[in-house]
């Protein structure tokens, strides 16, 4: 147990050096401001020792012969307070100059965190929990800022004056004041470490339980229309109260554990100056010491013993924000399983042909998406791919854009295997209309011209006729400023479609990917879209995977998956011959469109590729 109580402190203890070492860097870049400023801090820390040396001869100069009233105690009165500016102004200047590099360092963190999460794989987004995350961000900046400024302008000098204050009553008077220092510095410090390290576990649990409410929070919130549908207001409050409740107890655990800490400093520091007071005193009445001395010695006490205390909260915040700052750039350690070979050039696309070749696929060991895959989308040509619910469709789509590295086998572009190419350049080449279309919480100009942010006014709206929304956005008092809502949800679910066919008609690939993107659409405009993006994509490389057949007749070539499989190809006439998959979902959907109130849910062969609720985490 001890040994193991050992290994977890030299754990936290060089995960604590190693977040200080990651910050030196951002130091570095501005060495001359960093020099500047501790030239000023110790500067102010001289002028902050001198101040109780002007107020012992002022004292002693009033308690000495009237001749010298008018003379020295004014002298000693404006040094005084020019001791007192000065400690003042130089701290200040110390702020001024140091704020630009930590404004600086939280500035480069902040957009290297931003870019590496970006650039993190699909895999790490789909487990990861947005409101915990965002509050591990925000605590690990604000730690940075913390840390920077408060080691170094309050933990450096409040050592340097206790050393400079032991000196000083080493040097003029009895060694027992510096040893009643010495010893109380240590027991306060050794105290405040000793308590801290046992409350760290405490406010990292209390991190947590603030992780998770405000993940709760977030969850609920941005599935507000769920939470509606199914009346489970009540349920997601008790949710959000047993996490509140979690939240409460590790808080007060938080705060019990402070007051201890708090105690034992208070007990420290007024034992200390009730035993170097008394020293005094006794020196005062023998004459060892004069009534200036006195005056000195508790000027230093005070001096002392207050900043003292305030190193204690200090400490207890570097610890705090050192966890912070730890799983800051614990996120920052994390590597993308997806990434670029050091070889890998720029995607030639050159017409687009697409080839599969024998593609194995897993998300997990234990369950087989994609076995022995093969199939070719030439130049120009338009394919599309159809199954069964769960058969793999969407997951080509996935694959194709590298959001996931095959297993076995590979995908090519004109002969050149993705994995060799820059993921910049590959996802460049290709446009995707998702089945599930998310929207920025911005306007409907904003979400369409981020298909490519540098297009004119005049493309923005060319895509947006070619998508069929222009009326739409033409009835909108506010046309093409309206906003759209979080995630889009003050659309309708057909409107988001379009702002996504529009967004990648804009961004012009010469590879384009439709993952069901007319399910959302009334029959008359699926038919405009679709006959639109015949027009648009007629020299484009399209791959599109269909629930309705009958958006896909005029395919130049379908490929049918069942478990993951390719089991049939052909053009729609040929697999309507075969009499085999394909042509029993064709049946289906035609007794279907003859009998729209007959229950799909009855029949033998699922239609719609949704992804159970329990898979969602690893499939979306």
């Amino acid at each position: 147990m001890r040994g193991h109580g050992h290994s977890t402190a030299n754990n936290t203890w060089s995960g604590d050096w190693t977040a200080i070492k990651s910050l030196v860097p951002y130091f570095m870049e501005f060495r001359g401001r960093v020099f500047l400023a501790m030239l000023f801090l110790i500067l102010a820390k001289l002028a902050n020792v001198m101040i109780p040396f002007a107020m012992k001869h002022i004292v002693d100069a009033l308690d000495a012969s009237q001749a010298q009233v008018v003379v020295v105690p004014i002298l000693f009165l404006m040094m005084y307070g020019a001791l007192r500016l000065g400690t003042i102004l130089f701290g200040e200047i110390r702020d001024t100059i140091f704020g630009r590099v930590t404004e600086r360092a939280m500035h480069r963190i902040g957009l290297k965190l931003f870019k590496h999460l970006h650039a993190l794989d699909l895999d790490f987004h789909l487990s990861r929990r947005t409101g915990g995350l965002a509050r591990d961000i925000e605590r690990g900046t604000t730690g940075i800022s913390f840390l920077m400024r408060f080691m170094l302008f309050n933990i450096i000098p409040t050592l340097l004056e206790i050393s400079l204050i032991t000196v000083i009553l080493l040097v003029n008077y009895s060694v027992w004041y510096a040893l009643i220092i010495v010893v109380a510095v240590a027991v306060y410090i050794a105290y405040s470490v000793v308590l801290t390290e046992w409350r760290t576990h405490i406010v990292r649990h209390m991190n947590e339980m603030d992780n998770q409410t405000n993940t709760r929070a977030v969850d609920s919130l941005l599935n507000f229309e769920t939470v509606k549908y199914f009346g489970n207001e009540a349920y997601e409050a008790r949710q959000y109260d047993e996490n509140l409740t979690g939240w409460e107890n590790a808080r007060a655990r938080n705060r019990l554990s402070m007051a201890a800490l708090n105690s034992g400093q208070a007990f420290v520091i007024a034992g200390s100056i009730t035993a170097i007071m008394t020293l005094a005193a006794y020196d005062v009445s023998t004459g060892v010491m004069t009534l200036g001395d006195l005056v000195l010695v508790n000027a230093y006490m005070l001096q002392l013993f207050i900043p003292l205390n305030f190193l204690g909260f200090v400490y207890r915040e570097i610890k705090r924000a050192l966890a912070d700052i730890e799983h800051l750039f614990s996120l920052l350690d994390k590597e993308a399983v997806v990434k670029d070979k050091a070889t890998a050039t720029e995607l030639v696309l050159d017409g687009g042909e697409v080839r599969f070749e024998h593609v194995d696929f897993a998300y997990k060991q234990d369950r087989q998406i994609l076995t022995d895959v093969s199939f070719t989308i030439p130049a120009g040509k338009k394919i599309a791919v159809v199954g069964p619910s769960g058969a793999g469709k969407s997951t080509l789509a996935r694959l194709l854009f590298r959001f996931y590295d095959v297993n076995g086998g590979r995908i090519t572009i004109n002969n050149q295997d993705i994995r060799d190419v820059t993921q910049h350049s590959l996802r460049a080449a290709i446009g995707v209309v998702p089945q599930d279309t998310v929207l920025f919480n911005n306007n409907i100009y904003y979400n369409i011209a981020y298909g490519r942010p540098e297009a004119s006014r005049e493309e923005i709206e060319q895509a947006t006729r070619l998508a069929h929304l222009d009326q739409f956005i033409k009835q909108l008092p506010q046309g093409y400023d309206t906003l759209v809502g979080e995630r889009g949800l003050k659309v309708s679910g057909g409107e988001k479609q379009r702002i996504a066919i529009a967004r990648m008609l804009l961004k012009n690939p010469g590879i384009m990917i439709f993952d069901e993107a007319t399910s959302s659409l009334d029959s008359g405009s699926e038919q405009a879209i679709l006959a639109a993006l015949s027009e648009v994509a007629e020299s484009n490389t399209t791959l599109v995977i269909a629930h309705r057949l009958s958006t896909i007749v005029d395919a130049d070539h379908i490929v049918v998956l069942d478990q993951g499989r390719v089991v049939e190809q052909g053009t729609h006439a040929m697999l309507l011959e075969k009499q085999g998959i394909y042509a029993s979902l064709w049946e289906l959907q035609q007794r279907e469109a003859e009998a729209p109130g007959e229950l799909l849910s009855e029949q033998n062969i699922p239609l719609q590729e949704s992804v159970p609720q329990s898979e969602q985490s690893t499939l979306i």
